[in-house]
């Protein structure tokens, strides 16, 4: 019947904060298999498919000769990663648990550290199978040559924050347009296969078809990227400068939408649609 609060300092709650988020993304990274070791494999199996499945496309179309003068397969590993660490970052973002989730009944847990733990889940998958695919590449086939690590491994960076930025405005409509968002959702990951420019380069492209990709932020992260991990590509129609204000922008639309409808959320909507 009584109970005693006990006041925490500013540095012990923060680091509650971070306990908390650490066992978030655990749980995150579990969901798709018990074990998370064969959660992560998955993912690096669904990556080698992706660049298998496009070295053999480029193959047969004769297409290598339009890439970047350089290792091919950097090439197309510079376009999946970035894709694939979006998208999923979007998807696990926008799957997060919401306020009327089960789990948000358990202080201290709220959506904030829901949403930080998908993000945060994700980028920690994609970049260990980076790191993990890399390594073998390097090791078994030839040696890997980047010219450029901190600003390819910034726009894989930028690209992850786009995609959670979009994923969280996706997750504050979802209560309200179920239905709509995810489907949505699903367009969108699906479009940016082709969307996201990670099949072609934006210096190639003419101006009428540029027009129809500048306005993805993920195009801007692959040519960037592709601008730092090349010696000999500097690209002249993408700027990441693009990419993060867009990022801004939707992660403040998708806070602001996320508390409202936080707000005004209630369980007893799934009982009516």
């Amino acid at each position: 019947m009584f109970s005693v609060t006990k006041r925490h300092s500013n540095l012990a709650s923060a680091l509650r904060i971070f306990e908390l988020i650490f066992h978030s993304i655990v749980r995150s990274v579990r969901n798709n298999h018990n074990n998370a070791y064969i959660a992560i494999l998955l993912n690096m199996l669904q990556v080698a498919i992706f660049v298998l499945a496009f070295y053999v496309m480029f193959s047969l179309l004769g297409l290598r000769g339009t890439a970047i003068r350089g290792d091919f397969l950097i090439y197309i590993l510079s376009g999946i990663f970035l894709y694939m660490t979006h998208i999923k970052t979007l998807g696990a973002v926008a799957g997060a648990p919401g306020p009327t989730n089960p789990m948000m009944l358990h202080a201290p847990m709220n959506t904030i550290v829901a949403i930080a733990a998908a993000a945060l889940g994700a980028l920690y998958i994609q970049v260990l199978s980076l790191f993990v695919i890399l390594f073998i590449y390097h090791v078994a086939f030839t040696p890997v040559v980047i010219y450029d690590w901190v600003g390819t491994f910034a726009m894989l960076l930028l690209a992850w924050f786009t995609g959670g930025a979009l994923g969280l405005v996706f997750l504050s409509l979802k209560p309200w347009f179920p239905t709509a968002i995810s489907v949505i959702t699903t367009v969108y990951q699906r479009a940016n296969m082709i969307a996201s420019g990670k099949m072609f380069l934006a210096n190639s492209l003419p101006s009428f078809m540029l027009a129809m990709f500048d306005w993805n932020p993920l195009f801007h992260c692959i040519d960037q990227a592709r601008g730092y991990a090349f010696i000999n590509y500097y690209p002249r129609y993408s700027t990441w400068e693009y990419a993060f204000w867009v990022g801004v922008v939707l992660l403040i639309l998708g806070l602001m939408g996320e508390f409202y409808t936080r707000k005004h959320v209630s369980v007893s909507w799934n009982a009516r649609r």
